[in-house]
């Protein structure tokens, strides 16, 4: 039956597409700059219409045109002088269309000098276009499911990602200038809401992965840095899923001095959190709300308005939990009852307001004012009756896979009151000059940051009648955080950066340039000097050379602050580390298709860090700088279009992260408890210890026929190292199982707006699509962390597996409009 209804789901989507099918032709073309390299992401569009496509990393495009009618095409591209033609084909006719695009303001020429992405060590150009398209649990997320086929992961619930053997408080995001922060007390992937950064809103994306420049801020791992579209005419989307649904709408007045976005999202990922072990009541709600408006007051003057407020709830009552584990021979389940319930608030505003000034073509001058406060509360009473038995592994017998021993039973009691509220004002300067060769980049800033924190927490754990720890004096609780904290600290920053070359012949650009930080809170002023060289060679073939490197010292917020017994340490120093990366950058033709092989060495060395350990996606640091450390590894990643007008990509790395906690020492105990040897760990793997990751992303599409598409999306990496609970860093050398998942989709044009100009109806929309995605397609049981269970009677502790997503089928519809 099934299968049938499946046939019959394709066939109508064939033959509606049949149906509405039109003749038409087609312009290609490259579009380039005034020195005829081609421009990524200008946008070709037919007037009057909603037709329009967007040129690749190449500045190629492909754009279907109605046949037997004069249409005009329009080519623009931001800070770039519009063009336009005018054409008309006959249907199956193709036209070559070639453009160049005049810079309209110096800036971005001098930017395209210094500073292309290309030249830059450690940035990923990320393809926007595909953030909608890749398939991935994390509906609002596109974009970090992007990230991640780049640089790993081990959690398809959370959209935070580890970049180079950093964790996610080490990651910067930027939105058009403005530093965005991200809630602080989510525990696990299910609390999570959706990224800042809207997809359907953005224009351009670059993301480093280290070595970044220094007009970037004090983080040590990564930089998002994301650009907002600036619309030409009223346009917007529509996304449906199983998962959620968002609403993006874009505009523009007539004289053009006036644009805006608007979005409109919202997530309950109730259907996926019932694939997870866990079974109960899950109410999860996550929505949120952004605009971007910016006004052109003259040639000279702007002023941009910006805003977010993001509204996360989740209400969980669970019921009971069945986990099997161990080998062949020899395996165990434990089965939990539950009572209690879990309700999370996480409310986070954002506003910003910024004014550019342009004096002349050389210099623009830019002030920058945001606010951001997040209101969190963790509250949760969940009291776990469970049963620990051995499991019949004999095939033999009719008993095989049911309990036949039962070695215990016992209560986990978990409660916390965890209340948390941050405010951030940030005022700032920013300033460009272009010398010609030099491209000078300043700015200027201050920060408020306001504490309030109130944490309550605890667990109490009883095994056949007794309290662990066991003491039979007194009731001892597992683990107690109980702490207040309130205070405000104040932060000074700036930058000075030259980008330059040294002309057309050389082939030589770089850059050089410092950042100071200066905290009121623990009284430190740190300096920063980094910088990057590009060196491409007069050689037939497209090669370019990369170094780059610095300091990169990440001040403390807040959460380093608080150690695992909730003390915060408002004394704490910044963690520090230098960066040397080694690249390489191959542009090519196979078969006729571009492609793209970059190559990259890396290594950073740490010292003052604070470690910290994972509790789900939380990070419990121990609130001292008391450790020293070192990351090195390579990778490897090769673009291009494996299949024709269908871009792929391949990412492999190896690394390895370690660090040594200073004066960390295991004492060991004759049988007489007398201490007899002392043994200093040393060096031990830190806890984003990724040795190895291998992320895809790979299109097809029918033959002959790209209205009909597969989306490929496999991530590989292995094993994080983990230990048990006993806030001992050197315990934590076990590794996890090596995570394995891929997701497929499989999408249907059913409706081409720009093939029916001739319906008042159709030619409404640009284009709607349907898809369906089959999320863990192989059906693969990741563990994301362990539970350790103590059984009291036989004094054994077991490691049980806390698993992910199974297998789910998703559906999902795209209107362009």
């Amino acid at each position: 039956m099934a299968n049938r209804l499946t046939l019959l789901f394709f066939t109508f989507i064939f033959m509606t597409h049949i149906t509405l099918a039109q003749q038409v032709g087609y312009v290609t073309g490259r579009v380039t700059n005034e020195k005829g390299k081609g421009i990524d992401g200008v946008t070709v569009a037919i007037t009057g219409t909603s037709i329009g496509t967007n040129t690749d990393r190449k500045g190629e495009y492909k754009l279907e045109v109605p046949g037997n009618i004069s249409v005009t095409i329009v080519y623009s591209y931001l800070s770039y002088q519009k063009q336009s033609r005018s054409i008309s084909l006959i249907p199956g006719q193709t036209k070559e269309i070639d453009i160049t695009l005049k810079a309209e303001v110096t800036e971005l020429e001098g930017f395209t000098k210094s500073a292309e992405r290309r030249d830059q060590a450690g940035v990923i150009p990320l393809d926007i276009s595909k953030a909608n398209t890749i398939p991935n649990t994390g509906f609002g997320s596109g974009v970090e499911a992007l990230i991640k086929t780049y640089v790993g992961s081990n959690n398809e619930l959370t959209s935070q990602y580890n970049v180079r053997g950093g964790n996610y408080d080490e990651n910067l995001v930027y939105v058009n200038d403005f530093e965005i922060y991200r809630p602080f007390l989510t525990r696990s992937g299910q609390q999570e809401g959706m990224s800042f950064v809207n997809a359907d809103l953005v224009a351009g994306v670059d993301f480093s992965v280290g070595g970044f420049q220094s007009k970037y801020g004090d983080k040590m791992s990564s930089v998002l840095d994301v650009k907002y579209k600036k619309p030409t005419e009223f346009g917007g989307r529509i996304v449906a899923s199983m998962l959620g649904a968002s609403l993006a709408l874009e505009g523009a007045s007539k004289n053009q001095k006036l644009t805006w976005l608007f979005g409109a999202r919202h997530k309950s990922n109730q259907y996926l959190l019932k694939s997870q072990p866990t079974k109960g009541i899950y109410n999860p709600s996550f929505t949120d709300i952004q605009a971007d408006i910016v006004y052109n007051i003259s040639k000279k003057w702007e002023v941009e308005l910006i805003g977010n407020y993001a509204r996360n709830r989740f209400n969980f009552a669970p019921e009971e939990q069945t986990s099997s584990f161990g080998l062949i021979n020899k395996a165990f389940q434990l089965r939990v009852f539950y009572d209690g319930k879990e309700i999370d608030q996480f409310d986070s505003r954002f506003g910003g307001i910024s004014t550019t000034f342009k004096p002349n073509k050389k210099l623009r001058l830019k002030l920058l004012a945001s606010g951001f406060q997040t209101n969190e509360k963790e509250t949760y009473d969940i009291l776990g009756e469970y049963l620990l038995g051995e499991l019949e592994t004999d095939l033999g017998k009719e008993s095989f896979g049911q309990l036949k021993t039962y070695l215990g039973t016992g209560i986990i009691h978990t409660y916390a009151r965890n209340y948390l509220k941050v405010n951030v004002a940030d005022v700032g300067h920013r300033g460009l000059y272009d010398g010609g060769k030099h491209f000078i980049q300043w700015g200027v800033g201050g920060s408020v940051t306001s504490i309030d924190d109130k944490l309550n927490e605890w667990e109490r754990r009883d095994s056949a009648g007794y309290t662990q720890p066991f003491d039979p004096n007194k009731l001892e609780l597992t683990r107690v955080y109980s702490s207040t904290a309130s205070f405000n600290y104040i932060r000074y920053t700036g930058y000075l950066q030259d980008n330059f070359y040294f002309g057309d012949s050389t082939k030589l650009t770089g850059s050089i340039g410092a950042r100071f930080n200066y905290s009121t809170l623990n009284k430190e002023l740190l300096i920063s000097p980094r910088a990057h060289l590009a060196y491409k060679p007069n050689w037939e073939r497209d090669w370019i050379f990369k170094l780059a490197g610095g300091l990169y010292q990440q001040p403390p917020f807040y959460r380093e602050m608080r150690d695992l017994n909730g003390v915060v340490n408002q004394s704490l120093k910044a963690q520090k580390s230098y960066h040397i990366l080694l690249g390489t950058g191959y542009n090519f033709k196979a078969a006729k298709r571009p492609f793209k092989l970059t190559t990259e060495v890396y290594y950073k060395g740490l010292w003052d860090i604070v470690p910290y350990e994972y509790d789900n996606v939380r990070i419990r640091y121990f609130g001292n700088n008391n450790a020293r450390g070192r990351v090195y590894g390579g990778e490897l990643r090769l673009y291009g279009d494996i299949v024709k007008n269908a871009t792929s990509w391949i990412s492999v790395g190896i690394l390895r992260a370690e660090e040594d906690i200073i004066n960390d020492n295991i004492v060991y105990q004759d049988v007489s408890g007398v201490d007899s040897a002392i043994v200093y760990p040393g060096y031990i793997p830190r806890p984003a210890d990724q040795r190895f990751m291998l992320g895809m992303y790979f299109e097809d599409y029918l033959p002959r026929n790209e209205n009909f598409k597969m989306h490929l999306n496999l991530i590989y990496t292995s094993g994080l190292p983990f230990g048990p609970p006993d806030k001992q860093r050197y315990g934590d050398t076990l590794r996890l199982p090596d995570y394995k998942r891929v997701d497929i989709g499989f999408s249907a044009l059913l409706l081409d707006g720009g093939k029916h100009l001739d319906s008042k109806v159709y030619k409404s929309f640009k284009k709607i699509w349907f898809s369906v995605e089959v999320f863990n397609l192989l059906g693969i049981q990741n563990t994301l962390s362990y539970s350790w269970i103590q059984d009291q009677s036989s004094g054994l502790t077991f490691a049980v597996p806390n698993r992910l997503t199974s297998r789910l089928i998703n559906a999902k519809l795209i209107i362009d409009f």
